[in-house]
Formats: structure tokens, sequence, C-alpha cells
């Protein structure tokens, strides 16, 4: 019989790339995880890593189990899921900061008076992470974004709802005569960390105008980027969700990219009576706010 618990860890390898990365997301030192993986080899019947020196390599046996086994864990939310109450116990969101500012705190408010025997835990997370804190269990709801312009491919690991689509616009100095990405060849520009969906949605739409963006301040916090734009440090991409009301000294001018929000939640966990719960007080609050 084949353990879930090592299935797992063969599935977060895949992802992971090293064992020492999968010791470290499960709080197990690395000697441990390797004996997992041997004793699941032995349960399987087949060889599921190649190991050279301190270095693995997953078989095509085991990538064939780990399509299984995404089925397997998946089955067992939904178990755990059909034996579940009424909404009750701890409920952990992760959000990035827009969505704490603008869409979480009604969000809460509505859960925890429909549910009052919720224990609601919120932590600030940047979408990018969400899957990982998802698959790990470290929260039970998540907030993705991606953007019209850079998609995202779905994970096999989790599921999503529809939350939110809203505008994108180009903020610039309320001086600027720019009416569109095109027009700021010249200008300076304020984007989000590499590594970030904001940087590369910012320097795709700079790319699809013909030019790299003249990158001279980096942040993550729109409240930082649009005091920027105010003092006339530069331009920048900012969603609608961080613009809630006018800023003195920036104007928008509005693109047609679009940023989309989903609620994500593990697979199979969608009919959790605490996981519904939230889902459908995040969704409500998030069409609340749909133009």
């Amino acid at each position: 019989m084949l353990d879930p618990r090592k299935l797992r860890l063969l599935r977060d390898l895949a992802r992971a790339g090293t064992i020492s990365a999968v010791a470290e997301a499960h709080a197990y030192t690395p000697s441990a995880v390797s004996q997992q993986l041997s004793a699941l080899e032995r349960e399987a019947g087949a060889a599921l890593l190649e190991r050279t020196g301190r270095r693995v390599a997953i078989t095509e046996a085991g990538h064939v189990l780990i399509r299984h086994a995404e089925i397997v864990l998946g089955a067992l939310e939904q178990a755990a899921a059909a034996v579940a109450g009424t909404p009750s116990g701890p409920v952990r969101i992760g959000a990035f900061p827009t969505a704490m500012r603008g869409l979480l705190p009604a969000a809460l408010v509505r859960l925890g008076g429909a549910h009052p025997g919720l224990r609601l835990h919120v932590s600030e997370l940047d979408p990018a992470e969400v899957p990982d804190a998802l698959r790990e269990r470290r929260i039970d709801v998540g907030l993705l974004n991606d953007y019209s312009t850079a998609p995202i491919d779905p994970d096999p690991a989790i599921d999503t709802a529809p939350l939110l689509d809203e505008p994108v616009h180009l903020a610039v100095p309320e001086a600027s005569a720019a009416r569109g990405i095109a027009c700021t060849r010249a200008d300076p520009w304020i984007v989000a960390s590499p590594g970030t969906l904001c940087h590369t949605v910012a320097l795709r739409l700079c790319r699809g105008e013909g030019f790299h963006p003249d990158v001279r301040h980096q942040a993550d916090d729109f409240s930082t980027v649009l005091a920027l734009v105010a003092a006339g440090q530069g331009v920048a991409i900012v969603p609608g969700m961080a613009v809630p009301e006018p800023v003195a000294g920036v104007r928008l001018v509005a693109l047609t990219t679009r940023r989309r929000t989903r609620v994500a939640y593990r697979r199979g966990s969608a009919d959790h009576p605490a996981i519904a719960a939230a889902v459908a007080a995040l969704t409500a609050q998030g069409l609340s706010r749909s133009p």
C-alpha cells in the first residue's frame, strides 16, 4: 500500500528540485526525506529516483506516480471534506497586500459574522508563494493573481475560483503628457522587484511597445510606488485595487491589460465547510467590488 505522506514528498521533490528543499518545507532532515523516498520505492516496486552522488532525478516511473499522486491527494481532501461538520475551527488565509487592504477586512467581517465557530488567521503572502503554502498546509485558502498579458499555467495540486477582474493603469506624474506606454520611452520607471509578476508585466508591456524601460526605482508596495510617481520620480504600472481613490500628483491612464485575482485551495477541498465558507465570503466581497 502506498503511503500518501511519502507520495506528497515525491510530488514536492518534483516541484522543489532538491531533497534539501523538500526537507526544509516539511521540517524534516534531508536524511529522513531520503529514507521516506526509499521506502516509497520499495512500496511501489519500482525505481522512482536516479541518484548520482548527492543529486537525484525523477525517473519516468516516478513521474507516472506523481501524476497519480495528485489524484490520490485530491481524493483524500475530498474525503476529509465529506466527513467535516459545520464550519468551525481554524481557517488560514494568505493574501497579497492590496487584497489585505481592499478585500479581506470586509470579507472577514462577513465570514466571522456568519460562522462564529471559525478561527480566522490571515498572513500577508505574495501570490507566487501561495501554491507552496497550500501544498505544505501552511494556509487553507490563498489569493492568486495574474495579468491578461502574463497568464499563469494551472497548478495540478490546486483548484481556484474567480474572485476579481480589475483594470490596470499607467500611473504618471500629474504634469506628464503621456497618454499610453509608448509615450514613456524616455521616462524613468518604477517597477517591482525582479522575479515578481508585477515586474514581468511592466517589462512585457514596454517590450510590446518596442523599448526596454529605464528602471530607476524598485518598490513592491503600491503606496510607495504612487508616492514616487507623485514626486515626479517616474512612471509605473498599478492595478485598480491599489488606487481606491485619487492620489494627489498622480494621473492614471487606463490600459487594456487586466489583473485577474482568483481564490485558491487544495484540490479536493472545495466542499470542506470551513473552506467553502471562506471562499464564499471572499467571492461575495470580490463581486461587490467588480465594475
